[in-house]
């Protein structure tokens, strides 16, 4: 029996100037999306809830609210860049550059600006990368630089947490269930 490990993110190790990872969720924003993220931020501006303000606006449509789009593209590049870090350290030069609105389909990609050992944390690094969000039709909407701590490989507080079950998943034990093959 082999175990193969699920994607377990990258370490300060893997990190590289001048690598552009493409983040491979994209994610359509609904209409529910941004009407709950406006009532959970408290965010009153009629603009991202209210259809008729939306149509009466320049943009003749509801826009998405900023902060969701922004957290969108944050939680888009985790998989890549975050997985193993323990704190984020700075989000800067954030530009709203175009316009998102309910329906459309973002994507993030973030490229590899700086990395450097911590003096404080001799099991982490810190790594900046820029990040920006494109829609459905390619044309930038966001774009931000972040800076963060991440832990080195083997580093002790990056070490799973997955459960340990007392008998291994197997073709044997999965034999013995009658469940169909």
């Amino acid at each position: 029996m082999t175990v193969r490990q699920g994607w377990q993110g990258r370490f300060y190790e893997d990190f590289a100037v001048g690598d552009v990872y493409q983040h491979p969720l994209g994610r359509t924003i609904s209409e529910s999306d941004n009407t709950w993220f406006t009532l959970l931020t408290m965010n009153t501006n009629q603009a991202h809830f209210n259809a008729q303000a939306g149509e009466a606006s320049e943009f003749g449509r509801r826009l998405v609210a900023s902060p969701l789009t922004i957290a969108i593209a944050m939680g888009q590049s985790v998989t890549d860049t975050t997985q193993n870090a323990f704190a984020n350290l700075g989000l800067d030069d954030l530009r709203l550059t175009a316009p998102v609105f309910v329906g459309d389909t973002i994507w993030s990609e973030s490229l590899v600006l700086d990395t450097r050992t911590s003096g404080s944390r001799p099991e982490a690094g810190i790594v900046t990368i820029r990040t920006r969000t494109l829609n459905q039709d390619a044309v930038e909407v966001l774009t931000f630089r972040r800076t963060f701590y991440v832990h080195r490989r083997g580093a002790e507080r990056a070490r799973s947490l997955f459960p340990q079950a007392a008998t291994p998943l197997s073709l044997e034990t999965e034999a013995g269930t009658g469940a169909p093959r």
